[in-house]
């Protein structure tokens, strides 16, 4: 017999938890033997669902084909192909799983399923590291691949409805309610967590029949559900145009063209920059309502009650639009007040009035959309925070803490879209735009750590050791998380989102 697999049965009958046998753990698949740290071991390139290639592309996640022997789960995941580069291969759906490297004889570590974000085009599992959530929360953490772009959303009648890369993450939960038990985590205490397009699929799981049942608690980073998706009229549109620029709304065999070509030709499709103006609803890729695995829109299900009643942590950051509207900071005063008659039509006097043109029009022009949140930003999270507190418990935040960028011209990105994240992992994405924390920015850290894994664990995020958050209660105030102060703020009076109410969303 293996050595590594002695070491566990001999650990399993001594009453050792399996982690710390060796880094070797047996899963409904075979047996994985994972890097043992100095506090931690980490499983990576996990395989959770069938390879998406040749005919299973644009089909539901299939079964994992069992192993013999023990697998090394030491590799990097392989990323799902992103659209605008090379990186990535179709066989992706791998997830990643850290835990501390002593378990208590007893503990059964609450587990946190992540799913990154990246716009539905991008993001990869290996670019987030839990092992600060694992170790400090004592978590078992798991980060997920999912298929992206057209690959994971391309709907028409030829293929299906779409909503692959949405199969997929519910895929990877029921693997985790399968095989969570096996690192010495509790499959009875499942949260769902993600940020952006991530947050977005959490969202839309919450509202999903794949989803029901398969968590326990969700976590919302810089993404609402009252941000509508497309309809599946909308997605089939989406999908005749992509269709047709990949040459295969003639063929004979419409479906057998489209998985003939190259995934990096498929994810050329619909590949243009979005106007930093749009709305979230406008963009290709991502999951579409109205289907059987997305009944209805995320935000329609919160508001009637339908989706899952979990207790819900939610926020963002202070001025998610910064980054966006970057790439318009040579904007002038003439331009953003056409962009505002672009998006809100004969209200455009009535924002402009609110948002005046300042010395810098860019900034102007990322706060009002940061505010108004048709893409991403404040009062979408806030109207979604008041419709889950209807029926569930929920925790609200906005993440404050200045990243003290400016560019070459002067434009200051504040607590721009995904700042918060090095709080929380250990980044490791191409080009990497974030410093080392400060030591005050540590501190926060180890806070914010503290209160996602106490909501992991319980359900509630408060604890002795760090500031008091209250739960939600439809006034307005969340709480805000600097290194100046942790504490309530006036967030809806802040983003102004009484004014935005009735606006065109």
């Amino acid at each position: 017999m293996i050595p590594g697999v002695v070491a566990a049965l001999i650990a399993v009958l001594a009453g050792t938890p399996l982690p710390a046998a060796g880094g070797v753990v047996r899963v409904e698949s075979g047996w994985l033997r994972g890097s043992v740290g100095a506090d931690h071991v980490s499983y990576t390139g996990v395989p959770y669902a069938a390879s998406p290639v040749g005919e299973r592309r644009w089909r539901p996640p299939g079964g994992v084909e069992p192993w013999s022997g023990v697998r090394d789960a030491v590799a990097p995941s392989t990323p799902c192909p992103q659209q605008g580069g090379a990186v990535g291969a179709e066989d992706c759906l791998y997830l990643d799983v850290k835990v501390p490297r002593r378990v208590r004889p007893g503990e059964r570590l609450p587990v946190l399923v992540y799913l990154p974000g990246g716009g539905f085009v991008s993001g990869a599992s290996q670019e987030y590291d839990g092992t600060r959530l694992a170790t400090s929360g004592r978590l078992m953490v798991v980060t997920v691949n999912y298929r992206l772009g057209a690959l994971g959303y391309l709907s028409s009648p030829a293929l299906g409805q779409g909503n692959y890369g949405l199969m997929d993450q519910a895929a990877a939960l029921r693997w985790v309610r399968r095989n969570a038990a096996g690192f010495g985590g509790d499959p009875g205490n499942v949260t769902l967590a993600g940020q952006s397009a991530g947050a977005r699929s959490v969202c839309a799981l919450l509202a999903s029949p794949l989803g029901r049942g398969l968590f326990d608690r969700a976590i919302t980073q810089s993404g609402a559900c009252e941000n509508r998706v497309p309809t599946l009229a909308e997605a089939r549109a989406f999908g005749a145009k992509a269709t047709a620029d990949l040459g295969c709304s003639t063929a004979p065999d419409v479906a057998a063209c489209l998985r003939a070509l190259p995934p990096a030709e498929v994810l050329k499709a619909l590949a243009g920059l979005p106007p930093v103006n749009g709305r979230a609803g406008d963009r290709p890729w991502g999951p579409a309502a109205g289907t059987p695995v997305l009944p209805q829109q995320p935000g329609e299900a919160l508001r009637t009650g339908t989706a899952a009643r979990v207790p819900l942590l939610i926020g963002g950051t202070a001025d998610e639009m910064r980054g966006f509207v970057s790439r318009e900071s040579s904007l002038t005063a003439e331009r953003y007040r056409a962009m505002m008659v672009e998006t809100f039509g004969d209200r455009a006097d009535d924002v402009l009035a609110k948002y005046p043109v300042t010395s810098t029009p860019a900034l102007a022009l990322a706060t009002a959309l940061g505010d108004w949140g048709g893409f991403i930003g404040a009062c979408p999270v806030l109207r979604t925070a008041q419709a889950a507190a209807v029926r569930q418990p929920v925790y609200a935040y906005e993440f404050a803490e200045d990243s003290g960028r400016v560019l070459p011209d002067g434009f200051p990105l504040g607590a721009y879209h995904s700042q918060d994240l090095p709080y929380l992992w250990n980044v490791n994405m191409p080009q990497n735009p974030y410093p080392p924390l400060t030591p005050e920015q540590e501190r926060l850290s180890a806070t914010m750590i503290g209160y996602w894994s106490a909501f992991a664990r319980t359900g509630n995020p408060n604890g002795h050791d760090r500031p008091h958050w209250r739960a939600f209660n439809h006034s307005g105030t969340v709480l805000g998380l600097s290194t100046t102060a942790i504490a309530p703020t006036p967030y809806a009076a802040k983003h102004h989102c009484g004014f935005w109410q009735d606006l065109p969303r």
